[in-house]
């Protein structure tokens, strides 16, 4: 029950295909809908598709279709549709998130503000490309939280089963956007608590990455009290664990497999649990030019190497990776102790591994 699954778990029942055919369709229908009322939109419609089927991990609605699995939900091609919204969620926040980061690149091509600001450049057009980069961003990203809502009602599943996972999907939604403002907040306050790093972990992420897309997928099958409640007790640690995982990708990935310029969230002044470890463990000396240079746009090589020496030598990455191991061995004893189907059971197991020990 702790080895690696020789095959991902995202992809048994055929489970990243059909969410990706789900998506196809949806976004075919939609670019043909925008063609019809003006041609200036296809532009809309080529990054949206690039950007949800160009990449991603698609876990949010594996660990959706696991917990439904594992409820006892029975497999069809509409819960899959119906789960494939989550992508469209997941898209919104990460176009809203480029753009407050000011990030250049996603996975590795230019992000969606940067995509429309050389659009604008390119073409001549009047006015400031980046502010119409920032326009379109900020557009783009609400049509797919948009979309979210309408893949789900359209998915084909009867409307009292959608009614009761509508209430986990809209409070999904609600905690990710806040959770998102208390990022950009403690950027601006300099907070480096680990009490704030860890709620902002909770709410931005963690939440929205296993909790509630378990519970989504239990919802939809109706599940006991037991099983939901055992949901939450894996979901919370496993999704913060995720999260430091990304965390520590952040500062130490390799951009190669990350999509993102090596030490991207020291550019962007992230006060992630690790730095808020970090933090707390340097001397008042190190702690300055730890925070000095956090969040300066302008870090170079040298520049991330001694922030990130910085870290190792505090202690603080070890920390953080030791919490990542006890985190997901939490989340697993929670699951352990409910009683799911062998299949779905193994499923979570698996995909705890991949999310927590993933280098992308």
């Amino acid at each position: 029950m702790t080895h690696a699954a020789p095959v991902s778990p995202v992809d048994r029942a055929d489970l990243r295909h059909r969410i990706d055919k789900a998506l196809t369709e949806f976004l075919t229908n939609q670019r043909v809908w925008m063609a019809g009322v003006d041609a200036a939109l296809n532009p809309v419609a080529e990054a949206i598709e690039a950007f949800v089927l160009g990449g991603g991990k698609r876990l949010r609605p594996a660990f959706a279709y696991w917990g439904f699995r594992g409820a006892g939900g029975t497999d069809s091609d509409q819960v899959v549709t119906a789960l494939a919204a989550l992508e469209f969620v997941q898209a919104s926040a990460l176009i809203h998130d480029d753009l407050m980061d000011r990030s250049e690149t996603r996975r590795g091509v230019p992000s969606v503000h940067r995509r429309f600001a050389t659009r604008h450049r390119d073409s001549g057009w009047g006015g400031d490309p980046d502010g119409f980069g920032e326009a379109a961003a900020v557009l783009l990203g609400d049509l797919c939280l948009v979309w979210s809502d309408e893949l789900l009602h359209s998915a084909g599943l009867p409307p009292q089963t959608i009614a009761r996972a509508r209430p986990v999907f809209d409070l999904m939604r609600t905690e990710v956007t806040v959770g998102q403002y208390l990022d950009v907040l403690t950027q601006a306050t300099g907070d480096t608590s680990l009490e704030r790093a860890g709620k902002v972990a909770r709410y931005k992420s963690a939440k929205y990455t296993v909790e509630r897309p378990l519970l989504l997928g239990a919802a939809l099958a109706d599940a006991p009290e037991d099983v939901r409640t055992a949901y939450s007790a894996y979901g919370l640690p496993l999704g913060e664990a995720f999260q430091l995982r990304d965390d520590v990708l952040g500062v130490f990935g390799d951009p190669a497999q990350t999509g993102k310029p090596a030490g991207d969230d020291l550019r962007e002044g992230k006060r992630t649990y690790l730095i808020a470890a970090a933090a707390e463990a340097l001397d008042a000396a190190d702690r300055e030019v730890l925070l000095g240079r956090l969040g300066d746009s302008a870090l170079g090589e040298a520049g991330v190497a001694r922030l990130r020496e910085l870290i190792v030598t505090s202690g603080a990455l070890e920390r953080t990776e030791q919490r990542i191991v006890t985190l997901t061995d939490a989340a697993l004893a929670a699951l352990a102790a409910v009683d799911l189907g062998t299949e779905a059971r193994q499923a979570l197991v698996d995909l705890a591994i991949a999310a927590t020990r993933r280098a992308d």
